[in-house]
């Protein structure tokens, strides 16, 4: 059965191994109160998709960044694969070369390699995958973040020039503006995550990312009450939108139709706004 892959990496809390952590427990905790991708679990949440969730915070170990830094931009604020600097730009850990190369070993690569594993099946059973790469964003910018425009979009998606082809674009820009939702393409953020056995290299591997803008609202909450929040607007309809999006038969049926010939594939950094009830 043909199946979308949620991949959700940033919703966790755990940190395993303290070691290396030059800061206080009341400011790790604050980091990853920061940086949490809260809800997704719930909000990418389909009995008609595959899961794949990082069981640990991305301030731990974040699995969407490259293993090597060189490669990765965001190594250059502190935020590569294994963080080592609050967004304040302060030290928050040392991480010696035996520290990375067992935080690598025991946590990153064995994400990857489930990953790796579930788009393998759906490429042998169908020929093709489909990730969807499971984000949601605050109303407040990070201070490391590229974008720091507000107020931002209720939704945005993430493309790669490569592995996301125009018409998932397309069937997006079309689902949104029927629900006179406001988009993001690229915008606040860029990219989706593909297994690096198939990245650059094959086509029918696709990937699409999509964030869920919060309101400022539940950055007030605590453990007790993390359930009470808003998004987007004053009904939930993020909800419904998971479901319609990761409708499998619908989703599948839309994108195998051929491409037009030489159809041309645009990089959008475009916030498409569509007038509201």
């Amino acid at each position: 059965m043909k199946k979308i892959i949620l991949h959700i990496p940033h919703s966790a809390k755990k940190v395993p191994i303290k070691r290396g952590f030059v800061i206080s427990q009341e400011r790790i905790d604050n980091e990853i109160l920061k940086l949490t991708d809260w809800h997704t679990e719930d909000l990418y949440n389909s009995k008609n998709c595959e899961s794949i969730i990082f069981e640990y915070s991305r301030v731990f170990c974040d699995p969407e960044r490259f293993s090597d830094d060189s490669k990765e931009p965001m190594a250059k604020v502190g935020m590569g694969v294994l963080y080592d600097k609050t967004d304040d730009n302060e030290v928050m850990r040392i991480i010696s070369p035996v520290l990375r190369k067992k935080i690598l070993s025991e946590y990153y690569f064995k994400h990857h390699s489930k990953l790796n594993n579930m788009v393998k099946k759906q490429l042998e059973l169908n020929g093709r995958a489909l990730i969807l790469d499971c984000h949601s964003f605050p109303e407040i910018p990070m201070k490391r973040s590229q974008h720091k425009i507000v107020p931002r979009p209720d939704y945005n998606i993430g493309t790669d020039k490569f592995h996301t082809p125009k018409k998932l674009i397309d069937i997006s820009l079309k689902f949104f503006e029927e629900r006179n939702l406001t988009l993001g393409v690229d915008y606040p953020f860029s990219g989706s995550i593909v297994p690096m056995e198939y990245y650059q290299k094959n086509k029918n591997v696709e990937s699409i990312m999509l964030g869920t803008y919060i309101e400022s609202n539940v950055w007030n909450w605590t453990d007790e009450n993390q359930t009470a929040y808003i998004i987007g607007s004053e009904e939930d309809t993020t909800v419904i939108t998971i479901e319609s999006l990761t409708d499998t038969e619908a989703v599948f049926s839309t994108y195998e139709q051929p491409d037009p010939v030489n159809a041309p594939y645009e990089v959008y950094s475009t916030v498409y706004t569509f007038e509201r009830d």
